[in-house]
C-alpha cells in the first residue's frame, strides 16, 4: 500500500474542505493533500485554478497518532502521514425536528434527509443555513431545478470562502432565489402540493413541488464515529473537524471542532503562527471608490434596463432584460429587483447602518406589469418579450422609514445594470377564472394596477367575453402612467372599461375605490349587476384600501378601521379567498 507524507491533509473535497486547502496553500503550507471518498465535488473548477492535489475515491478507514506525534490516516488505497488533519466531510444527517406540523399527505414532498430524486424542472425550496444548505443548493442548481433557498440566521463569515462565493454566484446567474434570514412558519397542502407560509411581509406565500430541510441535527453522527481513533486529549490537537455546528456531539476527545469560515485561522493559531492569517475574507470597501463600485456592479448585477419611461419625475415604467434565464410568468405574479447600497441616492437621506451594508444588495419584490399593446398596435404578447416590465413610484423618506431602493433607481436609465431575481412567483393570478362570461373587476391604488395590466391583456387575448372593469385611484391625473393605453383598449374592446379616480386635483371630483363600490358606478361600467355569483374582484395596492380583516378562531372577520374594500364587498355577499377557502375576492398585499 502506498504511503504519502504531507503537512496538511484535508479529508473531504467539500466546499469547506477545498476552501481550507486553498487558504493553506496561499498562506505558504508546502504540502497540502485532499482526499475524497467519492468521485465528484461541488466546485471542481477550483482544483485546477489553485493546483490542488486531490485523490478521489479514497474513503478513510482509520485515524491514529504515531509515536512521533504525526497523524496516520488509513484509506483503502493508501496511508497518509500528516502533521495536521482537517475532516471536512460528514455523512448525510437528518434535519432537526420541525417546529410546526406537516400534513401527512405531504410526506413524499417534505424531506428531512435529501432524497435521491432528480429535481429537474421542479420547484424546490431548500430551508437551512451554513455549509450543508449552500452545498446542497449548489448541487440542486446543477439539476436545473427552480430553486429557492431560505437561508436563515447564519453569519456569512462563518461560511467557507467557496460557500459564500457559490451563494452569490447562484444569485448573480439567476439560478436561485435566496431569501436571506427568512424561514417558513407553516406548511399546508394546496391541490396536493406544499404551500409554504413565511409569516412576514417580505416573503409572500409560495407553493413548491418539494421542500427539503437542511438544518442538521447536532446529535447526528460524524465520520469520526466509524474510524478507529486513538488520540490523546492532553496533546495539542492535530485533528480538526470542520463543522458549522459548534455544539456538534459525538466528537472524540482530542478533536477540535472549527467553523468552516474560520478553520484556517484556528489551525494557524494552534500550530502555524509564522504563516499569515486567512485571505479572501469579505473586502472592506472604501465608499466612493469608482473602481470598487464597478467591481461590485460586475459581481452582483445580472440584468440590463432596456426601457425607462418617466410619467413624471417620481413615477416610472421600466423594462429589465436578464443576462441568464427566461422571463416566463403568469399574469399577476411578481419578481425582485435590486441595486447595491453603494449606488447614489437622489434624495439627501442616509440609510441606517450604511457602513455595515454598503457592499450589499437591496432587493424588493414588484408585481410584473405589462404594456397593453406592442409596437405594431396589437395586444401585447409577453412570450415575445425578452424582459419584464415594472411600474415603480419613488418612495420619499419619512421619519420612521428610509426607503433604500427607489431613491437609487431614480438615478438609473436606459442601458444601466441592476439585479433581477430568478424566482417569478405569486398566487395572485387568474388561475381560478375559468368561465369566459364572468364579470371581472380590478380595483387598485397607484402602481397597484401593474399586475392588473397583465391580467387584462391576458383575458382579452384569450377571448374573454364577460365585462371587464379596471379601476385605479391616484392622487393626480399625472399619476396615471398607462392612461393613454387604457383609452385605446376601450376603443378596441367593447367589453372593457377603464375607470381612473383622482383624489387631489382641484378640478376633479374626489373619489376613492371604496366610493365606486357603494354608489353604483361599478354596475354602470360593467353594464351588468354587480353580482357576487358571477363576478370576481381583484384588489392590489394600499393595504388601507384593501382592508383585509383578521379572522377570529371561529372564522368571524374583524375588519380594520377605516372601512376598506373587503368589508364593503363582504356586505354585498362576496367572499375573501384565503387558506383552504375559495372565494371571489382576490388580493395582493405585496405592492
Amino acid at each position: 500500500m502506498e504511503q504519502i507524507s504531507t503537512d496538511l491533509l484535508v479529508v473531504g473535497a467539500s466546499l469547506s474542505g477545498l476552501s481550507l486547502a486553498i487558504q493553506a496553500k496561499e498562506a505558504g503550507v508546502d504540502r497540502v493533500l485532499v482526499i475524497e471518498p467519492g468521485d465528484r465535488v461541488g466546485a471542481a473548477e477550483v482544483i485546477g485554478q489553485h493546483a490542488l492535489s486531490v485523490e478521489f475515491r479514497t474513503p478513510v478507514t482509520s485515524l491514529s497518532i504515531d509515536a512521533s506525534g504525526r497523524v496516520l490516516v488509513g484509506a483503502e488505497r493508501l496511508t497518509v502521514a500528516a502533521d495536521l488533519v482537517a475532516v471536512a466531510s460528514r455523512p448525510v444527517r437528518a434535519s432537526r425536528p420541525l417546529a410546526f406540523p406537516v400534513p401527512p399527505s405531504l410526506t413524499d414532498r417534505i424531506h428531512l434527509i435529501p432524497p435521491a430524486i432528480n429535481f429537474r424542472e421542479s420547484d424546490v425550496l431548500v430551508v437551512g443555513s451554513g455549509e450543508e444548505a449552500a452545498e446542497y443548493a449548489w448541487w440542486l442548481a446543477g439539476q436545473e431545478a427552480g430553486l429557492v433557498l431560505a437561508f436563515g440566521g447564519a453569519d456569512l463569515e462563518v461560511l467557507s470562502r467557496l460557500a459564500r462565493r457559490q451563494l452569490f454566484r447562484l444569485e448573480a446567474e439567476r439560478r436561485a432565489t435566496i431569501l436571506w434570514n427568512s424561514q417558513p412558519e407553516a406548511i399546508e397542502e394546496v391541490a396536493g402540493f406544499p404551500m409554504v407560509y413565511f409569516g412576514d411581509r417580505r416573503t409572500p406565500d409560495l407553493q413548491f413541488d418539494h421542500v427539503v430541510f437542511r438544518q442538521p441535527d447536532p446529535s447526528g453522527e460524524t465520520d469520526l464515529d466509524d474510524w478507529v481513533v486513538r488520540l490523546s486529549p492532553e496533546t495539542p490537537s492535530r485533528v480538526y473537524l470542520i463543522d458549522q455546528l459548534a455544539e456538534a456531539t459525538g466528537v472524540p476527545e482530542g478533536v477540535t471542532v472549527v467553523s468552516p469560515g474560520r478553520a484556517w485561522d484556528a489551525i494557524r493559531a494552534d500550530h502555524l503562527t509564522h504563516l499569515p492569517a486567512a485571505s479572501g475574507r469579505p473586502r472592506v470597501w472604501r465608499h466612493g471608490d469608482r473602481q470598487q463600485i464597478e467591481e461590485l456592479r460586475t459581481a452582483n448585477y445580472n440584468a440590463t434596463i432596456t426601457y425607462f419611461e418617466r410619467s413624471h419625475s417620481d413615477l416610472w415604467v421600466l423594462r429589465v432584460k436578464p443576462d441568464h434565464g427566461d422571463t416566463h410568468h403568469l399574469p399577476g405574479q411578481y419578481a425582485s429587483l435590486g441595486l447595491g447600497y453603494w449606488e447614489p441616492r437622489i434624495d439627501g437621506a442616509r440609510d441606517p447602518g450604511l457602513e455595515q451594508s454598503w457592499d450589499r444588495l437591496i432587493r424588493r419584490s414588484y408585481s410584473i406589469s405589462s404594456p397593453l399593446f406592442d409596437s405594431y398596435g396589437y395586444l401585447f404578447d409577453p412570450c415575445l418579450s425578452p424582459g419584464l416590465e415594472f411600474y415603480v413610484v419613488l418612495v420619499p423618506p419619512a421619519a420612521d422609514r428610509i426607503p433604500a431602493l427607489t431613491p437609487r433607481l431614480a438615478l438609473k436609465g436606459l442601458g444601466d445594470r441592476m439585479y433581477l431575481g430568478p424566482k417569478v412567483a405569486g398566487r395572485y393570478t387568474l388561475a381560478g377564472v375559468i368561465d369566459p362570461r364572468r364579470s371581472m373587476v380590478f380595483l387598485a391604488t397607484g402602481t397597484g394596477e401593474a399586475p392588473h395590466n397583465s391580467m387584462v391583456v391576458d383575458l382579452l387575448r384569450n377571448g374573454h367575453r364577460g365585462p371587464i372593469v379596471s379601476v385605479v385611484s391616484v392622487r393626480h391625473r399625472s399619476d396615471l402612467g398607462y392612461f393613454d393605453q387604457h383609452q385605446r383598449l376601450e376603443d378596441h374592446f367593447h367589453n372593457y372599461r377603464y375607470l381612473p379616480l383622482v383624489t387631489r386635483d382641484p378640478d376633479q371630483p374626489k373619489l376613492y375605490v371604496q366610493d365606486v363600490i357603494v354608489d353604483g358606478m361599478l354596475e354602470e361600467h360593467l353594464g351588468a349587476p354587480f353580482d357576487p355569483t358571477r363576478t370576481d374582484v381583484f384588489l392590489c395596492g394600499n393595504p388601507a384600501m384593501i382592508g383585509l380583516p383578521a379572522f377570529e378562531p371561529e372564522g368571524e372577520a374583524k375588519y380594520p378601521d377605516p372601512v376598506g374594500a373587503c368589508q364593503l364587498l363582504g356586505e354585498l355577499g362576496f367572499v375573501i379567498e384565503r387558506r383552504g377557502i375559495p372565494g371571489n375576492i382576490h388580493y395582493e398585499e405585496y405592492w
